[in-house]
């Protein structure tokens, strides 16, 4: 026998000793004293025995009560503090599988389990995201996970995420497709919570509207989700020149304005991607600006390289690391055919996945100018790269479901570039509970 079993034995017996004696003194029945000296046995099982050790099953009985039933068994007390611990490491041995696996590597499976909020359940969703309000009449889309390649997400768990937001603030900066994401984290927190009326807008939709700037607040754990605008990260200029005429630029040098109302935040989520598509920044003339000078024609690629280093030199010199844990979530992948959003551009009709890499597109060129980009960087930043998942859902976005109650018909724009909420972003949240569930630690010592 282990010297830690004989300790138990010894005091067992000691325990069992005291139990009779103060049984024969007061008119308490030995199983109701049982009943108290149960959480000193525990402890004592769970000082003296290895987390870790293996017990082997037992029937015999610590206490019997007056109908000699066992009510408590000096195993079964045991087992139950192995059986705790034994959840507690397998679950750290699947965090810590988690830390070393490229979670972004993987593919969508079938999946009927429960989305992270049901359709229309959610008032916050805006309505050019809601495509059950809007009419949608599948639902298959709703109806996959992303299974990364040798390893296990798991479940998303609001609860566990707000505890560990309690006190913070979490702020989302960036274009309409990352407020996409924060609008699908703000219902999937919400949904958590018994009370729904515990979380609530700081600011109206008008305000949000013309200053670019919308945060909820969960009143119970005293933290907030926010979303401010900023499509290119660096500062938009408009002017008007002699004549009057009015005019506008892409400050290449400068980080936009709005930088002062998160400098401070603990956790910022950063994108750009989809605004540097649009024909005005694409083509590139008179457009790009750095100091005063405007350049007569530049290159996008170059313009966008220009904008992420303004970005990187901001964040080193103007984050606290200590403080603020930085991500920036990559491109998310259109599926427009035929066309773009205004030339006759469609997705409609799509209720499958992509099945097949062969139809997938190539890497864009913004995520490896990106990937450099942050490599330079001293400041950490986790790389959301969620453009390979995002390729092969087809099938997700809103596309003619962008309106309530608008004519659907040929001809009309139609939405292949956000997403359905729920839907897609959802697991993007899953991969950024994930993310903090690797670093919990660390994110709770702040």
């Amino acid at each position: 026998m282990s010297l830690a079993r004989t300790h138990i034995l010894i005091i067992s017996l000691v325990l069992l000793s005291l139990l009779f004696l103060l049984a024969s003194q007061t008119n308490h029945s030995p199983a109701l004293i049982a009943s108290a000296l149960t959480s000193r046995l525990l402890f004592a099982a769970n000082f003296y025995i290895s987390p870790f050790s293996s017990v082997s099953s037992s029937n015999t009985c610590l206490v019997l009560d007056s109908e000699s039933n066992c009510t408590l068994s000096s195993v079964t007390a045991v087992e139950t503090a192995h059986a705790n611990s034994r959840k507690d490491q397998e679950r750290y041995n699947r965090i810590k599988k988690l830390s070393s696996c490229d979670i972004f590597n993987g593919k969508w499976v079938a999946d009927n389990s429960e989305p992270l909020y049901k359709p229309g359940s959610c008032p916050f969703i805006d309505e050019a995201f809601n495509c059950f309000k809007n009419g949608r009449p599948d639902s298959d889309y709703l109806k996959y996970k992303w299974r990364p390649i040798g390893c296990q997400l798991p479940r998303f768990d609001g609860g566990k995420m707000l505890e560990m937001l309690r006190g913070k603030r979490l702020v989302f900066v960036g274009d309409s497709l990352n407020r996409n994401m924060w609008e699908s984290l703000v219902c999937a927190l919400r949904d958590s919570l018994k009370d729904k009326s515990r979380v609530y807008e700081v600011s109206g939709r008008q305000r949000f509207r013309t200053q670019g700037f919308y945060s909820f607040k969960f009143r119970d754990y005293m933290c907030s989700i926010d979303f401010i605008k900023s499509p290119f990260l660096v500062q938009e200029s408009k002017f008007s020149d002699k004549s009057g005429a009015r005019g506008e630029t892409l400050r290449l040098d400068m980080i936009q304005g709005s930088s002062t109302k998160y400098c401070d935040a603990d956790i910022i989520i950063f994108n750009t991607g989809h605004w540097w598509t649009h024909h005005k920044t694409f083509e590139g003339y008179n457009y790009f600006q750095e100091g005063s000078h405007v350049y007569n024609k530049l290159e996008v690629k170059e313009a966008y390289t220009k904008a992420l280093k303004t970005w990187a030199q901001w964040v080193d010199a103007n984050i606290d690391s200590n403080r603020t844990r930085v991500f920036f979530r990559g491109y998310s992948a259109s599926h427009f055919r035929k066309g773009q959003w205004n030339t006759g551009g469609s997705c409609h009709g799509e209720m499958k996945p992509i099945a097949s890499d062969t139809y997938i597109a190539t890497y864009p060129w913004m995520m490896r100018v990106l990937e450099s980009v942050i490599a330079e960087m001293k400041t950490p930043v986790f790389y959301l790269n969620i453009t390979r998942m995002t390729d092969y859902r087809q099938d997700g976005h809103p596309s003619i479901y962008r309106q309530r109650e608008i004519p659907r018909g040929p001809g009309m724009f139609q939405d292949c570039s956000h997403w359905c909420l729920p839907g897609v972003p959802d697991s993007w949240n899953e991969l950024l509970y994930a993310t903090l569930l690797i670093s919990h630690y660390d994110f709770t010592g702040k």
